[in-house]
């Protein structure tokens, strides 16, 4: 959906400022800027009658006051500058919301404390924007108010077609390097999403070498490029580019022609990913290892940005260089980073608390096991999403999803509830101790588990009187009885 602003700011030098970003917003339509609160008054009563007008002309008779056909006509987000005159600012607020009730106002002012927030909202202003202007701050805003604008309409009567869907999840995916796992990551993400009944579009923006289509053996012609020269992203024409995969995935691919990644700048960028989550409720950008204008522009938007890497020395150290990166770009800031540790062993150096350290960022409860057995057959067949269900790596990647807040608790319970459905680092699955071997009971481990271990009878005599000194004085031995599980 297009949203209408129309800016009332009398400061020249505010205007274009503010002119400039509201032509970088997403699917924004701003109107001419008027220079003082008679102006704005004025236009917003002209919109109405001539919405009025055309409903009279198309019905053959005149609309009621307040009908739906008068409120559609008028723009969904009016901003106010704090220095509009004649009419104080406040003041101007307070009756643009008694007369154009469906109307979202945005105040524009340099003092953004509680006591003008608090004074703004009894006026009826929906957001304020702090100057010196940001782009976040104020699409944030905008989106704000042009959904609480569109529900007043819809509650009046008005076209309910014409609401904008809820602001999706954004998340990007991003490597540490090359070969750290970042695709099969984004996928697997996507494909759980999917799996617990969200709308998900899975972005391609590895614009030189993305391999999305590759991994879910995918041959489609449109691209991220057929949208980047597009002013207004329709939706029919985001149906157009993106590909609807039989999993239930909106495919958004990367081109064929990796020279044509340039195509996507930032602004392009930025649009396209507020088309996407208008209409999915999570939005699942892979980015690759290289940073270039357009997903840096997806990183600094997300809600979740993921880093991808490996538990070793040279990806741990690519891990730091891209947070840096991030940080002196002013994308990201690395508490803001989410690390996803990839390939983990028992038996490995580097773990995750070292990998926190070293980069600065938080660390994923989950850590995605080292088993690419599993993944080969898939890879090699281009077809992730027939990976078992009893893959370890896609246990892991689904209990991701559960704590990233891409699946509901349920669905993220089944993957992390008990000891027997959630994966070990090793890959192994957990086996339950005999009763009459259990601690403290007395008993010790038969021939039959000593010779499935390599062990022999001496050595289940040795294992038995550890335990037992504890047991047989009334305490408590090294293993709990109410916790039995132990590795296979």
């Amino acid at each position: 959906m297009t949203i209408r602003i129309l800016p009332a700011i009398g400061d020249p030098d505010a205007a274009r400022a503010v002119s400039s970003l509201l032509h970088q917003l997403p699917d924004a339509e701003p109107a001419p800027t008027v220079a003082d609160s008679a102006a704005l008054l004025h236009a917003l009563a002209g919109a109405a009658a001539q919405g009025a007008g055309a409903a009279a002309a198309g019905a053959g008779a005149p609309p009621a006051a307040g009908q739906p056909s008068a409120v559609e006509a008028l723009p969904e987000v009016v901003l106010v500058h704090e220095r509009i005159g004649p009419t104080p600012a406040l003041e101007l607020i307070r009756e643009v919301a008694l007369r154009f009730p469906a109307v979202g106002v945005v105040l524009i002012t340099t003092d953004a404390g509680p006591a003008l927030f608090s004074a703004a909202m009894d006026a009826g202003a929906r957001g304020i924007v702090g100057l010196p202007l940001g782009y976040e701050e104020l699409a944030a805003r905008v989106q704000a108010a042009a959904q609480w604008s569109a529900g007043v309409r819809v509650h009046l009567g008005g076209n309910p077609e014409g609401a904008p869907g809820p602001a999706g999840t954004l998340v990007t995916v991003t490597g540490a390097k090359g070969g750290v796992g970042t695709t099969v990551t984004a996928v697997q993400l996507a494909l759980a999403a999917r799996a617990a009944g969200r709308s998900v579009a899975l972005v391609d923006l590895d614009l030189q070498s993305g391999d999305v289509a590759s991994y879910l053996d995918v041959q489609f012609r449109r691209s991220v490029v057929d949208l980047a020269g597009i002013q207004d992203i329709s939706v029919r024409v985001l149906q157009d580019a993106v590909h609807d995969h039989h999993t239930g995935l909106g495919l958004l691919l990367a081109p064929e022609e990796g020279e044509r990644g340039e195509e996507v700048d930032d602004r392009a960028a930025r649009q396209i990913i507020g088309a996407l989550r208008s209409r999915y409720e999570v939005v699942l950008v892979d980015c690759g290892s290289q940073m270039q204008s357009a997903n840096a522009a997806a990183v600094e938007l997300a809600d979740l940005a993921l880093l991808v890497t490996t538990p070793d020395v040279v990806a741990v150290r690519a891990a730091k260089r891209q947070v840096r990166l991030w940080d002196r770009l002013q994308i990201r800031k690395a508490e803001g980073t989410t690390t996803v540790v990839n390939r983990l062993t028992r038996n490995t150096e580097i773990q995750p608390p070292l990998v926190a350290k070293a980069t600065g960022t938080q660390v994923a409860r989950t850590h995605v096991p080292a088993a690419f057995k599993e993944l080969q057959p898939c890879v090699d067949a281009g077809r992730m999403q027939d990976l078992d269900n009893r893959s370890t790596v896609k246990q892991a990647l689904c209990a991701l999803a559960g704590e990233l807040g891409l699946v509901d608790a349920p669905s993220a319970r089944q993957g992390r509830g008990s000891h027997r459905a959630r994966p070990t680092l090793t890959g192994r699955k957990r086996k339950a101790i005999a009763p009459e071997a259990a601690p403290g009971s007395g008993g010790i481990p038969g021939q039959a588990s000593g010779a499935a271990s390599g062990a022999g009878p001496g050595a289940g005599a040795r294992f038995g009187a550890r335990r037992g000194s504890a047991a047989a004085s009334g305490g408590q031995g090294p293993f709990d009885p109410s916790g039995p599980y132990e590795e296979g």
